[in-house]
Order: C-alpha cells, then structure tokens, then sequence
C-alpha cells in the first residue's frame, strides 16, 4: 500500500482533522469577527441619538387637569388626551359588558399602576388619532351632539363613536384609542415615551 492511501480526502490521517482544516476554520471565524467587527458601527450609526431619543418622550403633569376636563398634549407629532373622568364616566365604563365589543378590552386594562402600585381610573391617557384613517376625533363629553350615544369621542372624518373608556363603539375603526407607554415619575406627573 503507498503513502496516499492513509490520508482520505481532507488530507488528514485516519479521519482526523488535519492542519489544514484548523487553518480553515480559524479563517472563518477571523473573516466573522472582521465583519461584525465592521458592521457594528454601520448599524449603530442608523439607530436615534439619546437627544433624539430624550425628545421623543414628554412629562405630562396631571395637577392641570380637574375633573370633568381634558387636555391635549402633542407627543411625537400625535395628540395625546388626558382625561380627568367624572364617576358617572368611570361607572359608564365599567358597565360596559367586553365580550360585545370589536376590540375586547375592560377598563381598567387601560391604565397604568401609579407608584403606590394603585391604578386611578380617574385619570385616562390615550393617544388621539382614530384608529380607522388617522383623524383626530373630538369631545368633551357630551358638548358635541354626535358622542351622546357613548359619551366619549366621536370621529367627525368617518363616524367612529368611542366610550369614556376610548373603546370603540360604534363606526369603521378596527380598535379602541390607543395607550401610549407611559410611566408614573410622581404622584401627579407622567413621563409619556
């Protein structure tokens, strides 16, 4: 038998892996470092700056609000509504039976704990883009004749109806108002974003 015949075709001996083999690989894993190495910086580059960022997100102070009012804010080029609710508000939403609606969501699905851990249906933060083709819908509940069926909002593009709750009630929106991501930094200030 010659020489060649104790090699098989990676020229290594009995099936073991053979220098040439450690020289591949060890190539393979230089070239994916390198490359990784240079698309790190392209890839980061494309993701926002921590001013962008910092822009990106406001502090709302609920203090401003009594009850039965509403303010707007503008947070990344959206409304953002928050309403201080009555109780009769708060009963009506509560008295909504879920499984009827197009987008099943309770009431208190909608809000988010304050620092003590406790949710204050008082206060509702949503963002004011209807759902359907981007309108800003309009009411303060019951001042416009249209959103006395639910006593919420109402969507004078297409005629969305949404309860005190910002559920959709009524018209071609597919959801309810949006909730934006928010957070409790006090007792009476949220950081939206």
């Amino acid at each position: 038998m010659s020489d060649t015949d104790k090699f098989d075709e990676h020229g290594s001996e009995n099936g073991e892996p053979s220098r040439r083999d450690f020289i591949y690989i060890a190539t393979a894993a230089t070239a994916a470092v390198g490359a990784g190495a240079f698309a790190w910086p392209l890839v980061t580059q494309m993701s926002a700056a921590a001013d962008t960022r910092a822009a990106g997100s406001i502090e709302i102070d609920l203090a401003k609000v009594s009850e039965g009012q509403q303010i707007k804010v503008l947070w990344r080029g959206k409304p953002v509504f928050v309403r201080y609710r009555t109780q009769e508000e708060i009963d009506a939403a509560d008295a909504v039976d879920v499984a009827n609606l197009r987008d099943p969501q309770s009431d208190d699905d909608r809000f988010v704990p304050n620092l003590s851990g406790v949710i204050d249906k008082r206060l509702l933060v949503m963002v004011g883009v209807c759902t359907h083709f981007g309108c800003i819908p309009v009411g303060e509940q019951g001042k416009i004749d249209p959103m006395g069926a639910f006593g919420g909002w109402y969507c004078p593009c297409h005629g969305s109806h949404y309860d005190t709750s910002g559920r959709i009630r009524q018209g071609p929106a597919p959801t309810n108002l949006p909730i934006p991501e928010y957070t409790y930094i006090s007792d009476t200030v949220i950081k939206v974003g």
